[in-house]
């Protein structure tokens, strides 16, 4: 019988950075180390309400950056001064979870991250105090599986990373452990 497949990062983890995080912080139950729990793309297409198409090359590409499909997402309420009405679709979102999620993370440390021009490091303030990052990404284009001739123009994205850290310290560790590269 073959053992299956375990991601890179995954793997990583599993073998020193969570022997690290309980050393680090003195954690007595191994159920209580932080873990990553979800990595939630989140894509806002305000065109969308005046052209559909835009919405749907946006759903196109995040599925080919998350490796899943992606939720439309809809307006919650109407806003006169941006001709928005209620459930008219503005932007997608996907969840990636499991492997889906440590292959994403995988690639966007050590693929596109790098390829942001001029690339000084992430933010280390993006923290919400409850263990969840927030990363900006104002160009989808740095992510490989996107053709750059076949796009109708540059997005931004919302990379959230949700953690079972009860801090932003514990958090920040366990990120800084997995590669994220965090500025000086």
């Amino acid at each position: 019988m073959s053992e299956a497949y375990v991601p890179r990062l995954k793997q990583m983890y599993e073998e020193s950075v969570r022997e690290r995080l309980q050393k680090e912080f003195s954690i007595d139950n191994v159920m209580s180390i932080p873990r990553l729990d979800k990595v939630v793309l989140n894509m806002g297409v305000g065109e969308a309400s005046k052209n559909i198409k835009l919405l749907e090359n946006a759903v196109e590409e995040m599925r080919a950056i998350g490796g899943q499909q992606p939720v439309i997402t809809r307006a919650k309420k109407s806003i006169a001064a941006f001709k928005l009405r209620e459930g008219m679709p503005i932007g997608c979102r996907v969840t990636l979870r499991r492997a889906n999620m440590w292959h994403f993370l995988d690639r966007m440390i050590n693929v596109a991250l790098p390829r942001v021009r001029d690339f000084r490091g992430v933010s280390k303030t993006a923290f919400d105090g409850r263990g969840s990052y927030t990363l900006g990404v104002r160009d989808h284009l740095i992510f490989p599986e996107i053709e750059q001739g076949a796009i109708d123009g540059a997005r931004g994205m919302n990379v959230t990373i949700v953690t079972t850290a009860p801090n932003n310290e514990q958090a920040f560790f366990l990120l800084k452990e997995l590669g994220m590269p965090f500025r000086a």
